[in-house]
């Protein structure tokens, strides 16, 4: 099943006006399981923050998470790179428009690339590396471009049923990864590689947000790759069931999980 051109799709209907993407960003905000785990991450390390930071989105694609941070502190100075050329000028256009050109500069770039050295105190990757076949070169490349005792934070599927692959005959939902998900011992294995300590890791999206997943993304997408016609259903279907992924995002943010479809990973250099 494929899922970035269903992404592309809205992205480029939220991409009008500046209020209709803000709109588009706090609906985000509110239905992405993923982004309710990473805002706590992110607060969590922002308040080790004094002054002026340097911040890598790696992986921006619509540019939430930029967007987010810029709203988190006027001293942040984000760069914010994907490998494509569509999103980072879409994000380009946006950002311009929304007055905060001076704050973020957006670049194409692959990350296997990524050169820089000493330069950024947090680095953030939402979904990317599971994109990503050489993941050791850009854990490298992450560990280089970070300074000392600056951090790293990802967010990614897990194996234990992450991209909702849950046995050997299971196929990802999402057909542009290149791997279904981490082990905890393999990620943390491959950053310690890289030379990255303090590696920390815990499961999300454990039952409540894998329900949630199902209600408020699977299967909206899964209609959607039948036909666009079911976008005049997708409102119906989210009036019914968004209060029920709501309530049990809330529960999987705020527990804790044995095992879970997802990974939060935080680790200093």
């Amino acid at each position: 099943m494929q899922y970035d051109p269903i992404k592309k799709t809205l992205g480029r209907f939220f991409s009008g006006s500046v209020l209709l993407r803000k709109t588009f960003y706090s609906l985000l905000d509110l239905l992405l399981l993923r982004t309710w785990h990473v805002k706590k991450a992110l607060k969590k390390t922002a308040a080790g923050f004094n002054g002026p930071v340097t911040i890598l989105d790696a992986g921006c694609g619509f540019g939430q998470y930029s967007w987010r941070m810029c709203k988190m502190n006027r001293e942040w100075k984000i760069k914010a790179v994907d490998i494509d050329n569509e999103h980072i000028a879409d994000c380009q256009n946006f950002f311009s428009r929304a007055g905060l050109s001076e704050r973020i500069a957006f670049e194409t770039l692959d990350l296997t690339k990524l050169s820089e050295i000493d330069l950024y105190e947090l680095i953030l990757s939402v979904d990317v590396m599971e994109h990503i076949e050489e993941d050791q070169a850009v854990f490298n490349n992450f560990y280089n471009a970070l300074k000392k005792n600056g951090t790293l934070i990802i967010s990614t599927p897990s194996d234990k049923g992450g991209s909702d692959v849950h046995g050997d005959d299971d196929h990802s939902f999402i057909g542009e990864h290149v791997r279904d998900g981490y082990g905890v011992g393999d990620i943390r294995e491959k950053l310690e590689k890289a030379g990255f300590r303090k590696v920390s890791t815990e499961y999300t999206y454990g039952v409540p947000g894998s329900v949630s997943w199902k209600l408020s993304m699977k299967y909206p997408i899964k209609m959607l790759n039948i036909s666009y016609l079911f976008f005049i259903i997708l409102p119906f279907w989210y009036l019914l069931f968004f209060p029920f992924s709501l309530l049990l995002n809330f529960l999987d943010v705020n527990l804790k999980h044995k095992q879970g479809t997802g990974l939060l990973v935080t680790a200093t250099k």
